[in-house]
């Protein structure tokens, strides 16, 4: 690290703090040459292999950005998208891999995206996943529901009968 006052090649680590979203570090740095002070934020890099070959840096805005498409009309605020982006890096990142291709990016938002709005899972995997039938979406469909029917009712999940 090139110190910014006087450009020498080399610098000391005084202190190390991660951030508050866990997924960066703040150094403070010291020049040994003339001894000013500095802070780096260094973060581990992760790229995404797109379909094209092209790669490039993983971004919480575009992952927003392909969900928003899906949940135009639903009941899902920006707030919803920020932590489903959240959640989708942090799968992502989980993998210990540097590069990842768009389709496994594509996987992990579909299990928050289908927990956050059915509706717009559906939209989401009907262009990610290609659809090409009126059976395709049956059978989205149809796995929606095998999954309601799996969860008990509120009742027996706990829930106390509300009072008259």
């Amino acid at each position: 690290m090139h110190c910014p006052f006087c450009r020498h090649s080399d610098s000391r680590v005084i202190d190390s703090r991660t951030s508050d979203d866990g997924l960066s570090i703040r150094r403070r740095r010291q020049c040994p040459e003339c001894g000013g002070r500095f802070s780096t934020i260094e973060t581990a890099s992760l790229n995404v292999i797109k379909r094209s070959g092209v790669i490039e840096p993983f971004s919480r805005e575009k992952v927003m950005s392909g969900v928003r498409k899906a949940c135009q009309g639903r009941p899902v605020t920006e707030g919803d998208l920020a932590v489903l982006a959240q959640t989708v890096e942090e799968a992502v990142r989980q993998t210990g891999a540097s590069q990842i291709d768009t389709n496994e990016i594509g996987l992990a938002i579909l299990g928050p995206l289908r927990a956050l709005d059915e509706v717009a899972f559906l939209r989401f995997a009907s262009v990610y996943q290609a659809f090409d039938s009126l059976e395709d979406f049956e059978s989205a469909i149809a796995g929606l529901r095998a999954d309601h029917a799996d969860q008990p009712d509120r009742l027996r999940a706990g829930e106390a009968e509300p009072t008259r």
